[in-house]
């Protein structure tokens, strides 16, 4: 059966932050857009630190490619509709630009990534999206991309009709990174693993305090974690929703036909390969729910994707899995830029939906501009203080009432059956208090207080993956209370019983 395959070992590593330091820019996390952030103000002479919670791409897998597309699911129609035709154009043109850059840098760095030029391609087996699909035909139509409506896709699985967008790309973004870093350390970027940056404070300078102890300060403050750790009363936590979704590589006994693929119906699965050992790898994934709100019962995602797969892709050989996690805003745009207008020097990044790849670049050189007193063209669009009567109210509404449901019941539904198979968790009360408790092969308990220490919501067990996972704002928890995912910045509290 499959199985997970991280990073970690094959990357250079770095020390956590040893003294105070000073700098002209901070930037926190150490995905895309922290390190192309670092390497775009890097090049223009600046004094850059980047500091990552735990290790460059402990989270990544060494096994996979991304899309590189402008094509994020059916959005332009909505795009055209809640901001308007130009708007539309300028979202799309954000993404080809950042697909172009990184054409561009490959180029110029001779960059060995695996980049290639893929068509990508929407299908639906319900008749009731088939609507959907011709307006957002038309709305290409409308914005000049190169895309058509197509009636079969060269797959055995059941679907009506599909909608191509040309000339895209999909790439192995760690490979494509790996030699940013490189360029990082000629720039003299300061790197720090295993540095949690815990709180901002203001002064003279923008002081970023770490869990060490030990303090950052800087002209600029780049917040470019998976959710803000620090809001500034910008209420992130009620603006967006976490999501979780799953990928296996397979191998099958099949050609892949080419094309990057992704199903709108529900559950939603996408289709796209990577090359490894001379092999070539489908990597399946979806399955997708919000974190910590699994509600299925006998079975995980894991296992739906092994059944699709192996209904529908001739399956040879499972080769390894892995999820990932995905934050949305109300309206679908990214968050990009200033926290807030009382503190314009300190910037976030955030709400990539699944298209963090393009996106993370657009916010890189939203950033650096912004940081460098340049003009962006999309600025203005992708602004975090952005407020929409529509779609923002409804959405606001539901995914707060969503939060506020799993908030009280989190903390009344508690499992008193004590009985623990191994590799199984549930709650209980221990002197009225809600504990977690795992049992490992080893029949030892792991036991932990599931109020995350993030807002306070109670987090539920992922049987996927063995971990807790906060409901409401996505932070994430092995079964010992060690962190995972932020926007908590402090461990599960450990719990004798």
């Amino acid at each position: 059966m499959s199985k997970s395959i991280w990073l970690t070992d094959e990357m250079k590593s770095f020390s956590p932050i040893q003294d105070n330091l000073e700098s002209d820019v901070v930037i926190i996390g150490g995905g895309i857009t922290g390190i192309l952030s670092a390497y775009l103000l890097s090049n223009e002479g600046m004094r850059v630190v980047l500091v990552e919670r735990d290790r460059l791409f402990h989270h990544t897998t060494g096994h996979t490619t991304a899309k590189l597309t402008a094509q994020h699911a059916l959005i332009y129609n909505e795009l055209i509709g809640h901001f308007g035709l130009e708007n539309a154009q300028k979202y799309y043109q954000s993404q080809v630009e950042a697909i172009q850059f990184v054409r561009e840098l490959t180029n110029k760095l001779q960059i060995s990534c695996q980049l290639e030029q893929q068509d990508a391609i929407l299908y639906t087996n319900d008749d009731k999206n088939k609507q959907k699909f011709e307006q957002e035909a038309t709305a290409y139509q409308q914005l000049n991309i190169k895309g058509e409506m197509q009636n079969s896709i060269p797959f055995e699985i059941p679907h009506k009709c599909g909608l191509s967008m040309a000339q895209q790309a999909q790439f192995h973004p760690v490979e494509f990174l790996r030699t940013i870093v490189e360029k990082l350390i000629e720039n003299n970027v300061k790197i720090y693993e295993e540095t949690t940056a815990v709180d901002i404070d203001y002064g003279n300078k923008t002081i970023v305090r770490t869990a060490h102890n030990l303090d950052i300060s800087a002209d600029h403050v780049i917040v470019a974690t998976q959710f803000p750790f620090y809001e500034g009363q910008a209420f992130y936590s009620t603006r967006m929703y976490p999501s979780r979704s799953y990928v296996l590589g397979i191998t099958t006994n099949q050609p892949y036909p080419g094309g990057m693929y992704l199903d709108i119906d529900q559950p939603k699965r996408s289709i796209r390969t990577v090359q490894h050992e001379n092999e070539t790898i489908w990597l399946v994934g979806g399955e997708a729910h919000k974190t910590g709100q699994y509600d299925k019962e006998n079975t995980t995602p894991y296992h739906d994707l092994e059944n699709f797969c192996s209904q529908y892709l001739h399956v040879k050989d499972w080769k390894y899995q892995w999820s990932a996690q995905d934050f949305s805003t109300l309206d679908k745009v990214p968050y990009i830029g200033s926290i807030n207008k009382q503190h314009p020097n300190v910037y976030v990044a955030t709400g990539y939906r699944k298209w963090g790849m393009t996106n993370s670049i657009v916010a890189a050189h939203i950033l650096s501009d912004s940081i460098m007193q340049r003009d962006n063209p999309y600025k203005e669009l992708f602004k975090p203080q952005r407020f929409h009567a529509d779609p923002d109210i409804k959405k606001f509404i539901s995914y707060n009432s969503n939060v506020t449901k799993e908030f009280v019941t989190g903390k009344l539904n508690v499992d008193e059956n004590n009985k623990l198979e191994p590799e199984t968790a549930t709650k209980m009360k221990v002197d009225g208090q809600i504990v977690g408790v795992f049992k490992d092969k080893d029949h030892k308990i792991h036991a932990v207080d599931t109020t995350c220490t993030h807002l306070g919501c109670e987090c539920n067990w992922n049987n996927a993956e063995k971990t807790w996972d906060c409901p409401c704002h996505g932070s994430r928890f092995n079964y010992d209370g060690k962190i995972i995912e932020g926007p908590a910045t402090k461990n599960l509290k450990q719990v004798d019983i």
